[in-house]
């Protein structure tokens, strides 16, 4: 399947903001006061987030790479 360059570029850029921004958002997320409870065992808050972070970057990675192949494919 062939992409148009345009939207190639898009896929990239998409995928590479989601790796810039989510690990971030995780470091902010880590200091949050809601992210530890009193014996320093991580709460549901902070289970929750990691999971989301993570999820978004797998997904921002096959954005990134979906956009490469379509470019250089």
């Amino acid at each position: 399947m062939e992409i148009p360059a345009l939207l190639a570029w898009v896929l990239i850029i998409a995928g590479v903001w989601s790796l810039v921004v989510w690990p971030q958002f995780l470091r902010r997320v880590m200091k949050d006061p809601r992210a530890r409870d009193a014996a320093g065992k991580a709460t549901k808050f902070l289970t929750v987030h990691v999971v989301l972070v993570a999820v978004s970057m797998v997904l921002g990675a096959a954005t990134a790479g979906i956009g490469i192949a379509g470019l250089f494919g």
